[in-house]
């Protein structure tokens, strides 16, 4: 099974209604996409109110690839707005249990820094955040080259299935040590999880010190037609090794993501069953 969907729903102005207000941009998202990735819980550990509203508001069978709190993968800058890591795990779990009761969490994302390469420190790191988050399906996603040199991929591979982890397969601009190749491996035979960031080699790399003005342009980005049959071949392959794979597009930026990603479901002959009953059809053709 192939689940299609884009990382958040607020920036994605063609799949909403005219009429729509932002507290109903997820219903109108959850009309085409089974499946999204949740970037708030990054940025800050979400009160319950948030999760059950958005538990309240999607199908029975929506999904959500939650992306883990920035202070459990080294993103955080500055002293931690928590007791302990201890208290910030705690609270996190707490956050995204409901989820998982609703039958609705397919995965937490783990995203490391592309200054996280793979040291035998590093390694320690990986094994205790996967320690703290015991019983909820976890995926891993590197963004520095090191983990999948020559010497280290099959190493890194293993380490994750040693774990019982979900491989992020990423396809990104090679712009580098801070970018990963494309290998369409999974680790596990009932899930992988595929996040398409663009091709945008220039904007990769942060020269301007302006993280807002910076992640504008990093993830601006509109896939041709031959680069997404380069993602349907990579697709095809990962459905061979395992149930489900779930795939992310996070070229946001310029509102590229949701057009590629409906293109790429017309390539793949998949019609998503049991969505939110209001769909637009914005291309003006059937899907």
């Amino acid at each position: 099974m192939i689940q299609i969907g884009l990382t958040g729903w607020g920036d994605h102005p063609d799949v909403y209604e005219v009429s729509s207000t932002a507290k109903e941009k997820l219903v109108d998202y959850s009309a085409h996409f089974p499946i999204v990735e949740l970037d708030a819980t990054f940025y800050a550990i979400q009160p319950e109110r948030n999760i059950r509203k958005w538990i309240a508001e999607t199908p029975d069978n929506f999904q959500f690839i939650v992306k883990a709190y920035q202070g459990m993968t080294g993103h955080h800058r500055g002293e931690l707005p928590y007791a302990s890591l201890d208290e910030m795990y705690r609270l996190f779990r707490l956050s995204v249990t409901p989820l998982q009761e609703a039958g609705k969490l397919a995965m937490i994302l783990v995203q490391f820094p592309p200054w996280f390469d793979c040291t035998k420190e590093h390694v320690e790191e990986i094994r205790y955040v996967c320690q703290q988050l015991q019983g909820f399906d976890v995926a891993i996603e590197f963004r520095h080259q090191s983990w999948y040199s020559d010497t280290y991929t099959e190493k890194t591979l293993d380490f994750l299935r040693g774990l019982n982890v979900i491989h992020s397969v990423c396809d990104e601009p090679q712009a580098g040590e801070g970018s990963i190749p494309l290998i369409a491996r999974t680790t596990r035979a009932d899930k992988v999880l595929f996040r398409l960031h663009g091709r945008n080699v220039q904007g990769w790399r942060n020269t301007t010190g302006d993280d807002q003005a910076w992640r504008k342009v990093r993830y601006l980005y509109n896939y041709n037609e031959a680069e997404l049959t380069e993602i349907q071949r990579a697709v095809d392959t990962l459905q061979a090794e395992t149930a489900e794979v779930f795939v992310v597009f996070n070229n946001n930026s310029g509102g590229h993501a949701a057009q590629n990603a409906k293109q790429l479901q017309k390539m793949l002959n998949i019609q998503f069953e049991s969505l939110a009953p209001k769909q637009l059809d914005f291309f003006g053709g059937e899907w």
